[in-house]
C-alpha cells in the first residue's frame, strides 16, 4: 500500500502520540496490514476451495491493534469478537496458527481444527475460545471478571485450581482486567443488557469494546439498535465509564482506550468504548453487500480505510517514509506467504479425534475411584436438607467453589441477618450457607437465567467450582444457548485447551398441587442428547449426597436435577453419609430385586414402581426396580442385565410419552435386546401433571400406581 507523498523531518513528539515512541506506531501499522493481508489471503484461499470459510476482520484493524497495545498478554482475559484478529497478532498469536486454523488443521491453537476460521482462543495468551454464537461472551465475561476478585480475596482458592487438571493456565493478576468486544448487532441480544446490569452491580473490572461498523449483517444500526447509538442507550449505568472513538483512527482509539483501561485496572468499575469502524468488505464471503450497499456508502468507507490512513500519517510525520512503507508491506506479504505455506503443507485431524475432549480425559466420574461405602451418622435428612449439608462439606474442601443464583443467598444485605433467619432458596436448599461461608462465596444474581448459566462458564473457565442454581426447570429455557452451544462445548471445541465444569442445580418435576404447567415440566431428555453434558437424577437423600458430590469433584460440566416432589418425603430420607460419600454416574440402583417383570424408571416414578410392585407382590408377582439416578450416562449394562433376567420390561417416567427420554431406552431395549423379551416393550409416561385444571394430589398419584400394575399384568398375559 504505497503511498505517493513528500517525507517531512520532524522529532518525534510522544506527547502528541499519547506516549507511543516510533516503534510502537511502526508496530500498530503493522500489525494493521498483517490483519488485512491475512484476510485477503483466506479471501484467495476459500474462492480456490482450500478452507471452507471466511470472515474478515477488514475495517476494525485500527481499535483492535490499538487495544492489543494497551492489553496485557498472558495476564489479562480475552474474550473476543471474530473481528479481532489484529488484537489476537498483537497479544501473540501468529500468522501461522489463525492459518492453521482456516484451513482446519489439527495444530490448530483454538480448535484442533474443529472450528471456523476467527473463532479465536489461545489458552497461552488468555484468549478464550468462542463460539459462532452471538453474544454469548458477554455474561462469560462477566463470570471471568468475578474470578478476577474472587481470587484478590481467595489465595487459596487460586492454589487449588492450580493444582486441578489444566491448571497450569489459571493464572491470576493484582490489577488484571478481562476485555469483551462484539459489533454493534451483538447488543442487542439479551445477554448483553444482562452483562451489563451485573457488571455495574458488581463495579467488575471489565472492558467492553463495542466495533460500531454500521451493521449486522445486511441490518444497518439504526434498525437494529434504538436511536443509533449503542452509547447513548448504557449511559445511565451507573458506574460505567463510557466513551467514543473513531475505531479508523489508532492514535485516537488509543488514547480513549488508555483511559478505559487504567479505569477498571483502578477497581473503578466497568467501562465501554464505542468505536466506530467500517467493514469495506461483505460480512463474510456468504454474503453481498452490493445487495443493501450503495455505491455512493461504499465510496464513503473507503475515504476513512484506517490503512490507508495511517500509512499517509507515518510518512507525513517523518516516522516512515515512502520506501520504509513499501519494505514493511514487503515483509508482510511474505510472511503470510511462507505462512499459508505451512498451513496448507499441514496435517489435519483424523476422523475419529471428533470423539477425544467431550469428556475429561483427567477425571472419570464414571470410574470405580467414586464407590465409596456411606459412613452413615445423625438424624435422617431429606433430600432438601441433604443438599445443604452436602453443599457445606465440599464448600469446607474446596474454596473454589462458589454458589450462586436467584434466592439462594440467606440474605443480600447481610446486616439483616442479625434479626432475621434468611431464605437459603426457594426450596431452602442452601439454607445457612452465606452465613457460613460469606456473601462472596454464595449470593444472589439477578433474575437472568442466560446470565446465570454464562457467568458460571466464565468462573469455571478460570479455574473456580461454580454450583449455580436455576430455580425452576420451567424457567431454564433462556439459559438454553449458554447450556448447549457454550457450556457442555467449552472442552471439546477448544480441543481440551478450556473447560467449564459447572455443576447447574435445578428443581424439575411435577406432583405439587397448584404447581400448573409452569412449575411441573420435566424435560430432562433435552439434555441428555447434549454431547458433554452429564446429567443426573437423584430419587434419594443418600444418592443426592453422593451424586451431588461426584458432580462437584468431577471436572465435567453436570446438570443435576432434583425433584421437588422428593424434597421432603419421609420415604427416601436418609442418616449422613459422611464428607466423602460419592456415587460413580452412570451406575443404576436395584431398588428391588424381582423375577417376573423389570420395571426401569428414574426420579419420582421410582416410589410409584415401589408402591405397585408392592400391590402386585400381594397378587404373586415378582417386580424387579432398576433406579437410572444417572441418566447421561446410563447403565446400560444394568438394563441389559434385568432384561435378560425377566425378559419383560416397562420404563416408566415422567415426562412426554413420544420423544421422552424413556422412549429412547426402550427403543435400544427392543433394537439390541429383541431376542431376550416375551412380550413387547411397555412405556409408560406420567403426564397428568401437565392438566390445565389443579388436581388433588392422590389424582395424580394413584393412577400413575394403577397404570403400572395394570402394565404389569398386561405384559405377563402378552
Amino acid at each position: 500500500m504505497a503511498v505517493q507523498t513528500r517525507v517531512k523531518v520532524a522529532k518525534l513528539d510522544t506527547v502528541k502520540y499519547h506516549g507511543l515512541n516510533r516503534d510502537s506506531l511502526v508496530r500498530l501499522y503493522r500489525t494493521m496490514f498483517l490483519s488485512r493481508r491475512l484476510d485477503d489471503r483466506e479471501i484467495q484461499l476459500k474462492r480456490q476451495n482450500k478452507i471452507f470459510f471466511q470472515i474478515s476482520s477488514a475495517g476494525h484493524e485500527a481499535v483492535t491493534a490499538a487495544m492489543g497495545l494497551l492489553l496485557r498478554r498472558g495476564t489479562d482475559w480475552i474474550f473476543p469478537y471474530y473481528r479481532d484478529r489484529a488484537l489476537c497478532l498483537m497479544l501473540g498469536v501468529t500468522p501461522v496458527e489463525m492459518l492453521l486454523q482456516a484451513v482446519g488443521a489439527a495444530g490448530d491453537p483454538a480448535s484442533g481444527g474443529r472450528q471456523m476460521p476467527s473463532h479465536w482462543g489461545h489458552n497461552k495468551w488468555n484468549i478464550v475460545s468462542r463460539s459462532s454464537c452471538t453474544g454469548t461472551q458477554f455474561v462469560q465475561s462477566v463470570g471471568a471478571a468475578e474470578a478476577t476478585l474472587y481470587y484478590e480475596h481467595r489465595q487459596k482458592a487460586l492454589a487449588q485450581a492450580k493444582k486441578a487438571p489444566l491448571g497450569a493456565h489459571v493464572n491470576y493478576a493484582s490489577d488484571e482486567i478481562v476485555y469483551v468486544s462484539g459489533g454493534d448487532g451483538a447488543t442487542s441480544e439479551g445477554e448483553f443488557w444482562e452483562s451489563l446490569n451485573a457488571a455495574c452491580a458488581k463495579k467488575l473490572p471489565l472492558l467492553y469494546v463495542i466495533e460500531d461498523n454500521g451493521y449486522a449483517i445486511s441490518v444497518p444500526v439504526e434498525v437494529q439498535t434504538a436511536g443509533g447509538s449503542i452509547s447513548r442507550l448504557v449511559r445511565g449505568f451507573p458506574g460505567l465509564h463510557v466513551a467514543e472513538c473513531d475505531g479508523t483512527d489508532p492514535l485516537e482509539s488509543y488514547a480513549v482506550g488508555k483511559e478505559a483501561v487504567e479505569y477498571c485496572r483502578a477497581r473503578r468499575g466497568p467501562a465501554l468504548i464505542h468505536a466506530h469502524v467500517t467493514r469495506p468488505y461483505s460480512h463474510s464471503l456468504s454474503d453481498d453487500e452490493k445487495l443493501y450497499k450503495t455505491a455512493e456508502e461504499r465510496e464513503k468507507e473507503a475515504h476513512r480505510d484506517a490503512l490507508s490512513k495511517f500509512a499517509l500519517f507515518l510518512v507525513r510525520e517523518g516516522l516512515l517514509d515512502q520506501n520504509g512503507i513499501e519494505q514493511l508491506e514487503a515483509e508482510v506479504d511474505r510472511q503470510v506467504r511462507d505462512a499459508a505455506d505451512e498451513a496448507l503443507a499441514a496435517e489435519h485431524p483424523a476422523p475419529d479425534s471428533i470423539l477425544v475432549n467431550i469428556y475429561s480425559p483427567d477425571i472419570d466420574p464414571t470410574s470405580r475411584a467414586f464407590e465409596a461405602q456411606p459412613q452413615l451418622h445423625g438424624a435422617p435428612k431429606t433430600m432438601v436438607e441433604m443438599v445443604a449439608a452436602t453443599l457445606s462439606d465440599e464448600m469446607g474442601r474446596d474454596e473454589r467453589i462458589t454458589v450462586f443464583g436467584e434466592d439462594v443467598a440467606d440474605a443480600s444485605r447481610e446486616e439483616n441477618l442479625k434479626e432475621l433467619k434468611g431464605k437459603g432458596g426457594v426450596f431452602k436448599a442452601t439454607s445457612g450457607l452465606q452465613r457460613k461461608y460469606g456473601a462472596d462465596r454464595v449470593f444472589n444474581t439477578p433474575l437472568a437465567e442466560a446470565a446465570i448459566v454464562g457467568r458460571a462458564i466464565g468462573m469455571a473457565v478460570r479455574g473456580l467450582k461454580p454450583v449455580a442454581e436455576i430455580q425452576f426447570f420451567d424457567y431454564i429455557w433462556p439459559a438454553m444457548m449458554q447450556l448447549r452451544d457454550e457450556l457442555c462445548v467449552t472442552r471439546w471445541r477448544s480441543n481440551g485447551n478450556f473447560k467449564a465444569p459447572a455443576v447447574i442445580r435445578v428443581a424439575i418435576g411435577g406432583y405439587l398441587t397448584g404447581g400448573g404447567v409452569y412449575h411441573s415440566q420435566s424435560g430432562e431428555s433435552i439434555f441428555t442428547h447434549c454431547p458433554g453434558l452429564r446429567v443426573v437424577m437423584p430419587s434419594t437423600a443418600l444418592d443426592v449426597a453422593g451424586l451431588l458430590r461426584t458432580a462437584i469433584r468431577c471436572d465435567d460440566p453436570v446438570m443435576f436435577l432434583e425433584h421437588k416432589h422428593l424434597y421432603r418425603q419421609p420415604y427416601n430420607r436418609s442418616e449422613y453419609p459422611g464428607p466423602d460419600y460419592t456415587v460413580p454416574f452412570g451406575k443404576a440402583r436395584l431398588v428391588k430385586d424381582g423375577t417376573d417383570v423389570s420395571i426401569i424408571t428414574y426420579g419420582a416414578i421410582v416410589h410409584r414402581a415401589e408402591v405397585a410392585a408392592a400391590q402386585l407382590q400381594r397378587e404373586g408377582i415378582s417386580a424387579e426396580i432398576i433406579d437410572l439416578r444417572s441418566l447421561s450416562p446410563y447403565d446400560w449394562e444394568a438394563i441389559a442385565a434385568t432384561v435378560c433376567k425377566n425378559h419383560r420390561v416397562i420404563v416408566a417416567y415422567e415426562d412426554m410419552l413420544s420423544f421422552g427420554y424413556g422412549a429412547e431406552i426402550a427403543a435400544r431395549i427392543g433394537e439390541e435386546l429383541f431376542h431376550e423379551l416375551d412380550a413387547p416393550v411397555k412405556r409408560i409416561a406420567a403426564m397428568d401433571t401437565f392438566c390445565a385444571y389443579q388436581p388433588k394430589l392422590e389424582d395424580i398419584i394413584l393412577p400413575q400406581t394403577e397404570t403400572i400394575v395394570a402394565a404389569v399384568k398386561d405384559i405377563l398375559d402378552y
